[in-house]
């Protein structure tokens, strides 16, 4: 049986020797080309000025912390022309750093999510940049249309059985732009179907940590995202059964683990939630029938578990919860959070043999909290642990009930 082919990147004594984006994917492309294969990035730190892009059958490998990809500083420019969907070109007031073979964010103050192109940039003519993929929108000069130079620091678009493994991903967030988990993060799949991310850190993106879209039977273990903006992990957009498991996301600004919409039949096993700036978990837009076992939610700022309010037809129904230990969630000034907040109209909801409870700050005031048009949680020998004012609250209902003290 033939091999697979193996190549070596990295600063110095490598096959292939660089220590920049350029580098990194010239060795991906060059063991794509026969088919698949190992390629393994030495200990160094590589400046990335465009996304380090996945290929189907391809495994990438660092050693860990020793393996830095580094984000470089966003640069700005407004639009000198609207930019015209579907336009493959895109013309700047300053097009200064904005070179071939880097990639860009355009967008405007109407455009959000997916709208949002990222492209990169193959040619340039004066302040003309011609981009590898057709603009997604209309980005008009009187609404702020503008471009960045921010992009995924890892992607991976229409792709299969690709794999990531041991780097860790530097944001450099204080000298870049936002750019949300629709179309960017640390490392951002889309249409990337059975890929493996293990033991990765993603840190101080201007975004999220991890994301991925329209991608099924993703995996991801053994994973940290922590002190990014926005999200930590962010599985979305129809994605389908996905496999999170052993990973840690904490400090991000607003949500550890975020099911954006339609994610369905996934299992969620063994992470900690921790000091995010709102919730641990949020579940929301048509995300049923997930399993989330072992699972460690504490210190978020608003709620540990939030489902979020949505119609009959459209909620997170059929969400499980197994030996799930969840304290200390809500704010550090006014108190209020809940272990477990259920609003909309959800239903069906099992929380069995899990901990919930506060953990000594004050902050976590209710165990279970559901709101007025939910379904009443089942729990399955669920210990409450002195939540602060209720172990479990039914809203417009007498389903109260008081917490114990200890």
């Amino acid at each position: 049986m033939t091999q697979p082919v193996t190549l070596t990147v990295g600063p110095r004594s490598a096959d292939l020797c660089g220590s920049d984006h350029r580098a990194l994917q010239a060795a991906v492309d060059y063991v794509a080309g026969f088919g698949g294969g190992l390629v393994r990035v030495l200990p160094g730190t590589y400046l990335m000025r465009d996304s380090l892009h996945l290929r189907s059958g391809v495994r990438v490998e660092g050693s860990g912390e020793d393996t830095i990809l580094l984000k470089d500083a966003s640069r700005t420019s407004p639009l000198y022309l609207d930019g015209d969907y579907g336009e493959e070109q895109i013309t700047l007031v300053d097009a200064t750093g904005f070179e071939p073979g880097i990639s860009v964010t355009v967008t405007d103050d109407r455009s959000g999510g997916f709208h949002v192109t990222v492209a990169r940039v193959t040619g340039r003519e004066g302040n003309t940049l011609l981009i590898d993929r057709p603009l997604q929108a209309d980005y008009l000069v009187s609404a702020g249309a503008v471009a960045h130079t921010t992009f995924p620091v890892i992607s991976g678009y229409h792709i299969r059985g690709a794999s990531v493994a041991h780097l860790t991903v530097d944001g450099n967030r204080e000298a870049n732009v936002p750019l949300t988990g629709c179309r960017g993060a640390g490392i951002f799949l889309y249409r990337a179907h059975g890929t493996v991310i293990e033991g990765c850190a993603v840190r101080r993106y201007n975004g999220d940590g991890i994301s991925f879209q329209q991608s099924n039977d993703v995996i991801v273990r053994d994973c940290e995202c922590a002190h990014n903006a926005e999200l930590g992990l962010h599985p979305g957009s129809g994605s389908q059964r996905p496999v999170i498991s052993g990973c840690r996301s904490h400090h991000n600004g607003r949500i550890g683990l975020f099911l954006c919409w339609r994610v369905r039949h996934g299992r969620f096993t063994g992470n900690v939630l921790e000091a995010n700036g709102q919730y641990g978990i949020s579940i929301g837009h048509k995300d049923t029938d997930n399993l989330f076992e072992d699972c460690t939610v504490v210190g978020n700022g608003r709620h540990g578990i939030y489902f979020r309010p949505e119609s009959e037809p459209m909620a997170g129904h059929r969400n499980t919860f197994v030996r799930c230990t969840i304290l200390g969630n809500g704010p550090e000034d006014a108190g209020g959070g809940a272990g477990v907040r259920v609003e909309g109209f959800t239903r069906g909801i099992v929380l069995r043999d899990c901990v919930i409870g506060d953990d000594g700050s004050g902050r976590q005031h209710y165990g279970v909290s559901v709101g007025p048009d939910a379904e009443p949680v089942a729990l399955e020998s669920v210990t409450f642990r002195g939540n602060l004012v209720a172990e479990i609250h039914h809203e417009g209902s007498q389903r109260t009930s008081r917490a114990n003290s200890a």
